[in-house]
């Protein structure tokens, strides 16, 4: 099938690619002129691993290609996929579809045959009915189909996810467009793929209800390991004795630093922004949002009570400043705020990430990026264990610092207490 992806961001990139590589011809569209030049020559703007592979491979098979003519793209393609951004509005909590509404006016004037046109961007319950009604102003009704099409990618793991999803959601209130939407992801109905047909709205509530639950798992761990502090209880106990009720299930059961990312939060804004206007109220997400909140100044506090509120002049080192592991995105991660609120106490701050330099932090005093996990240690007073790469699952702190210990804090709970103070380092954790 001739597709079209409008956005070459993490959504556009990898679901163009993947679709490519399942045998499409796809065109993936972006204003950004240096951006497209650059992806066709093969280098990524986003740390995915296995993405660059499979861009270099199918743009030299001549199933992907990348341009900036979006009325062309949209001519000579058959499906439309919106895979543009929808972050929060600034000063709010409602999803800015500014861009959204903008492609499917510059969609308006190139339909010169029928075309499905898909938001595969996560975008608040109605939305479909609005490009809907952008489209009718120029385009008879017979011209276009409008679906919901919602992506389940996880930073890290999407060319998995999108290879073998645990469920395909098709948004469509006509049965032409869904036949040819299930004819396009047979591939990956073969291969055990749930294929889900339901209304536009449902599909579009679909994806913001599962990140908002996914969000609330999160955060209900993170306060149950506050308990577990307090009562001297090991929260992964806990975990592992909840996640084995395949009710619950363990996935999103692990203490540790905020949530954060391109979804969680501004999703969980989202979602209770479109219940106010239904006039529905969302309590528990609301909850959900302002614990979660408070989550990176409650573990700031941690950090000061094991320096003894003696912070001024202490080296203090971060392993990992990304939100997760396997990605480079900083969006919301606690990094962001810990790292400024500890240079302001006076603290000296060191950071690796295996993903590189951060401007986030360009401009913020005090801080310094080291390019190797030795360096960045050596000297520390308190080395904080941020973000659980597997680049730190298997240091031995005793060999690569001979001398001077440090304090551990270990925020992803990735070592063993027992054999990390018999290396003579102190060591603290999450919900012990």
């Amino acid at each position: 099938m001739k597709l079209c992806m409008i956005g070459t961001g993490y959504v556009g990139l990898v679901s163009g690619v993947c679709f490519a590589d399942l045998g499409n011809d796809v065109i993936c569209v972006d204003k950004d002129l240096k951006k497209i030049d650059s992806l066709k020559k093969g280098n990524i703007p986003i740390y995915e691993p296995g993405l660059t592979e499979l861009v270099i491979k199918n743009f030299k098979n001549k199933r992907l290609k990348f341009s900036n003519n979006l009325k062309k793209s949209i001519k000579d393609s058959d499906i439309i996929f919106v895979c543009v951004g929808t972050p929060t509005k600034k000063g709010g909590s409602s999803a800015d579809l500014s861009q959204i509404y903008q492609v499917a006016k510059e969609i308006s004037l190139s339909i010169n045959k029928f075309k499905i046109i898909v938001t595969k961007s996560t975008v608040p319950v109605t939305t479909g009915d609005e490009i809907e009604k952008i489209l009718l102003k120029r385009n008879n009704k017979n011209k276009f189909a409008v679906i919901s099409n919602p992506e389940f990618l996880r930073e890290g793991e999407a060319i998995r996810d999108f290879t073998y999803p645990d469920r395909i959601v098709v948004g469509a209130n006509d049965k032409k467009s869904n036949r040819i939407m299930n004819t396009l992801y047979t591939p990956l109905i073969s291969k055990g793929a749930q294929y889900i047909n339901t209304s536009r709205k449902a599909a579009e509530l679909i994806k913001y209800a599962s990140n908002a639950f996914l969000a609330t798992k999160i955060t209900f761990i993170n306060e149950i390991a506050n308990l577990c502090e307090k009562t001297g209880i090991d929260v992964e106990d806990i975990s592992i004795g909840m996640g084995l009720d395949k009710r619950i299930g363990g996935r999103f059961l692990r203490a540790g630093p905020a949530y954060g990312g391109s979804c969680f939060p501004k999703d969980t804004k989202a979602i209770t922004s479109t219940a106010d206007k239904f006039k529905t109220d969302l309590s528990v997400i609301k909850s959900v949002i302002k614990s979660n909140k408070n989550r990176s100044n409650l573990l700031l506090g941690r950090v000061f009570k094991i320096l003894k509120n003696k912070i001024r002049n202490k080296r203090i080192t971060f392993l990992g400043v990304t939100f997760k592991a396997n990605t480079d995105d900083m969006r919301d991660s606690s990094s962001l705020s810990m790292i400024p609120a500890l240079v302001k106490k006076g603290a000296k701050i060191k950071y690796y990430d295996p993903t590189g330099f951060k401007k986030e932090f360009s401009k913020t005093k005090n801080v310094s990026y080291i390019d190797n996990i030795k360096d960045s240690v050596k000297g520390s007073d308190l080395v904080i264990i941020h973000t659980e790469w597997n680049d730190f699952k298997s240091i031995n702190f005793r060999n690569l610092v001979k001398g001077k210990k440090f304090i551990i804090y270990d925020m992803r709970n990735i070592y063993s207490p027992s054999k990390i103070i018999n290396q003579g380092f102190k060591y603290y954790c999450i919900g012990k």
